[in-house]
């Protein structure tokens, strides 16, 4: 036999002839190894020493550049495509909350809305998020925190004033009437606004007193009726 001078000049050649795929591991390389030395080995019949020395080469190569572990990028789920819909509620409902059904893309859905929202809120369900807007009212106004409704009341109830209960868009209100609110057409419920909410502070109710033409009489003025009539009998 002629000896050669062992080569092996590259990776892909050290696998072809070991006869390992690319991305053998070392148990597959190390198995590989030992049955191409055992049939190239000198002292074994048809045994190459020349050869013997490539499949040596050619396993420390392979040992010496590992395959690489594939790293595969952890799975990312996709985030729910958020639908963005206007929400418009009326003042009364912003300030008292509620069930609300609504349909969207033909879907019907059920919000429970909390106490106390105001402009420009969200508010979400499944994966639509609604971004509230206050229904224009020139008698119920929200500024800020605090709610600015109208009360209508007899001319003469709202002269003579004193402890009344009023009608509001919010529902009725027990009010102290002053000369002096009477005469400005203002009276401050303070804590009685919008419901205190996440980063909103509770807010105070204003009432502007607008007097009309009724003909009712007052609180006080009932009372002193029923007094002169008792003292009368």
């Amino acid at each position: 036999m002629t000896a050669r001078a062992s080569t092996v000049p590259s990776l892909q050649a050290a696998r072809a002839i070991l006869g390992v795929a690319a991305r053998a591991d070392e148990r597959e390389l190390r198995a590989a190894y030992r049955e191409a030395a055992k049939r190239a080995h000198p002292d074994r019949p048809g045994g190459d020493a020349a050869l013997f020395r490539d499949v040596l080469a050619a396993y420390r190569l392979l040992q010496d550049n590992p395959v690489q572990p594939i790293h595969f990028p952890p799975a990312v789920t996709e985030p729910a495509r958020v639908e963005q819909a206007t929400l418009t509620l009326e003042t009364a409902m912003a300030f008292a909350g509620g069930a609300l059904d609504l349909m969207v893309d033909a879907r019907k859905l059920r919000l429970t809305l909390p106490a106390g929202l105001r402009d420009g809120d969200k508010v979400r369900v499944e994966d639509v998020v609604f971004r509230v807007a206050l229904k224009p009212d020139p008698e119920a106004l929200v500024r800020g925190d605090d709610l600015w409704l109208t009360a209508r009341l007899d001319s003469r109830v709202l002269a003579e004033g004193g402890r009344l209960e009023v009608a509001t868009a919010i529902g009725p209100r027990l009010v102290w009437i002053s000369t002096k609110a009477a005469a400005r057409g203002l009276v401050r419920l303070p804590g009685q606004g919008l419901p205190a909410r996440g980063p909103h502070r509770q807010g105070d109710l204003f009432l502007r007193l607008e007097a009309v033409n009724g003909g009712a009489e007052s609180a006080a003025r009932s009372q002193l009726k029923r007094f002169a009539a008792a003292w009368a009998a």
